[in-house]
């Protein structure tokens, strides 16, 4: 973009020439925010529509707070490319989410304006309370603001931050991006209050006039602060006709407010900074605002791809002729299985486009569930229904089940309840970088007593796994499959049980044996068909529990042993090959293909893998090494 395109945003660095302006600029400068997203996203694809609802919070609080003294937590990051543009990255900005470049969600790493992680939903309140909680500590007058919004209020870590706003002693201010979406539409309880939520705006001048004067007196603050809230609360109940269940833990309610109004948001937070305790600012926005087509379908919008700026329209590659992605085979197979079994039931924690449960949604929305961003609820409520003989395929993004991890123990894997747990995104998925690889899931579950984990080297062994997974009795069932398309433009098989807890031979070979788990066997394979001294190649098919039989006959047939996994090497498949062997007395050279123990950043799937040692060269330097 050239600097003169912008007349105020091109003047703009950091935020101290933000606040240079005057406020009557603030309109324009938004403009110029939002279309130079919409050019910078139209040709580098990344988030687009959370960002474009923030714009005026995002200038406001800019503008308002003196960052980054002053502490934004955003909650979740995808909203914050205003942020980014705003904050000493306005000339990298058209590197984001590449490879070396902008981060794709805000991280303390890369600049002190980003002040916690958040590729995760619902954490900024239980952080930013621990920052506020600091800054009253230290006595050092900071302003701490939560954002939270696309859906994150659903989570239940929010609430558990809400409950410890309101009995620690804080200056917290929590702004709620309310825009009724999260990817897809938001759902839940909590949706639909805030949704029926309205406050008077007379009322709301009143109190704003009335709080002003009773802080100037001295009488917000402390003790007195406590029963002043609890005497406006009683107030507010009689006069507008409503609870308010922020108010009624005494976290300060204002709000609803337009929060595409920036002059009345930078209004609003003026009067807000310094009052005393905790505060939640409740602005209404639109997801994709300034953008037609991005306001009319928000979830398209949200990651939407390559566009037309002036049109609206998406670049899509075609689709025809190649193979499907992993998660519409899964959806596809998922209703063709529910159509036949009438105890399959789906759960998704607010992805059910993202992992194609939406097909099933359509045509049998009884059956489906989305239950929010909510991973640990999502497996505790399928492990109840399972309780009581239904069958729950629980699709979870592989790096969101972390989330989950207690409730897979202690719900589903102790009392041993048949839940399909299938983890979608499994392995690196590139441009969403460390917070979205799903790198660990093997590593983790695998320690897990009653579990069955399994991974496809493709779309038919994806489909025989599941159906498979329907008819298993013994607890959990665990199914990784990775982002991106398969390999088998027929994908559609014949639904056939596989042994559990037995691989297969791909093709023999001599002196050195490849044990592959999921996808990554594809390109294994690939390079062993171009080898002149070919090595065997098995795929484990499972990680739990292990072909003992195939590993024996690995172990006393061949000289070296060679895994390749697509999650971290510690813990995983070679890891577990390596403990079979030593408990069974084999004394065996094993070569590890895997994830390396520290975080991979962004970049694409081919990039990082070259850089991670699992690309096609570094296989075949792998097998050809005696």
């Amino acid at each position: 973009m050239t600097e003169e395109k912008y007349e105020l945003l091109s003047k703009i660095d950091y935020p101290a020439d933000l606040r240079k302006l005057d406020i009557n600029q603030l309109p324009q400068l938004c403009d110029e925010l939002r279309q130079d997203i919409i050019d910078e996203v139209s040709v580098n694809p990344g988030h687009f529509a959370s960002s474009l609802g923030v714009v005026e919070i995002t200038v406001a609080l800019h503008y308002v707070f003196n960052t980054p003294d002053d502490r934004i937590v955003w909650d979740v990051g995808h909203q914050a490319y205003g942020h980014k543009i705003l904050t000493g990255r306005r000339r990298q900005f058209c590197t984001n989410r590449m490879l070396h470049g902008i981060r794709p969600f805000p991280s303390p790493a890369e600049s002190p304006y980003d002040t916690f992680p958040c590729g995760h939903a619902s954490n900024s309140i239980s952080a930013a309370l621990g920052m506020a909680v600091a800054a009253k500590v230290e006595g050092n007058g900071r302003h701490v603001a939560a954002v939270i919004g696309d859906g994150a209020m659903s989570g239940g870590l929010a609430f558990e931050g809400l409950n410890n706003v309101s009995s620690t002693p804080n200056n917290l201010l929590i702004i709620l991006n309310d825009n009724d979406m999260s990817i897809d539409r938001a759902v839940g309880g909590m949706e639909k209050y805030l949704l029926n939520l309205d406050t008077n705006e007379t009322y709301n001048r009143l109190r704003f006039k009335a709080s002003r004067w009773l802080h100037s007196k001295g009488y917000l603050n402390d003790n007195r602060r406590k029963g002043l809230i609890r005497l406006n609360n009683a107030l507010k109940s009689v006069l507008s006709h409503q609870q308010n269940i922020f108010e009624g833990m005494n976290i300060r309610y204002f709000g609803p407010f337009d929060g595409h109004d920036v002059k009345e948001v930078v209004r609003v937070l003026r009067q807000l900074k310094d009052m005393t305790g905790p505060k939640l600012l409740h602005l209404h926005t639109i997801k994709g605002k300034g953008y037609k087509p991005a306001e009319e379908s928000a979830t398209v919008w949200h990651a939407p791809g390559k566009f037309d700026p002036k049109t609206g329209e998406r670049i899509v590659d075609s689709s025809d002729g190649r193979p499907p992605k992993y998660q519409d085979v899964f959806g596809h197979t998922l209703l063709e299985l529910a159509e036949r079994n009438p105890k399959i039931v789906g759960v998704t924690p607010a992805m059910p486009t993202g992992c194609s449960m939406n097909i099933m949604m359509k045509a049998m929305p009884d059956r489906t569930f989305d239950v929010g961003i909510a991973e640990g609820h999502a497996v505790t409520f399928s492990a109840g229904m399972a309780k009581d003989g239904l069958i729950p395929f629980c699709n979870i993004y592989s790096s969101f089940s972390q989330r989950a991890y207690d409730n897979i123990i202690h719900d589903m894997a102790l009392p041993g309840y048949h839940v399909v747990l299938c983890l979608d995104r499994a392995g690196l998925v590139g441009k969403d970088g460390p917070t979205h690889h799903g790198a660990f899931d093997m590593a983790f579950l695998r320690a897990v007593p009653n579990l069955t984990i399994a991974s496809p080297m493709d779309e038919h062994e994806l489909r025989k796994m599941m159906y498979t997974a329907q008819l298993s009795d013994k607890g959990g069932f665990v199914i990784r499959y990775p982002r991106g398309r398969g390999v088998h433009a027929d994908w559609r098989c014949a639904l056939e049980e596989l042994p559990v807890g037995r691989g297969r031979l791909i093709s023999p070979g001599r002196h050195v044996a490849v044990l592959t788990i999921g996808p990554i066997g594809n390109d294994v394979a690939d390079v062993i068909a171009s080898m002149d001294e070919k090595p065997a190649h098995y795929d484990m098919r499972f990680l739990k529990p292990i072909d003992e039989q195939l590993l024996r006959e690995v172990a006393e047939n061949y000289e070296r042993i060679v895994t390749v996994e697509d999650g971290v090497r510690n813990g995983g498949l070679g890891s577990a090959v390596m403990e079979w062997l030593n408990d069974n007395g084999y004394l065996k050279p094993v070569t590890r293909l895997g994830l390396p123990d520290k975080f991979v950043e962004h970049g694409t799937i081919e990039e990082l893998r070259e850089i991670v040692g699992l690309d096609k060269e570094s296989i075949r330097k792998s097998l050809l090494r005696h």
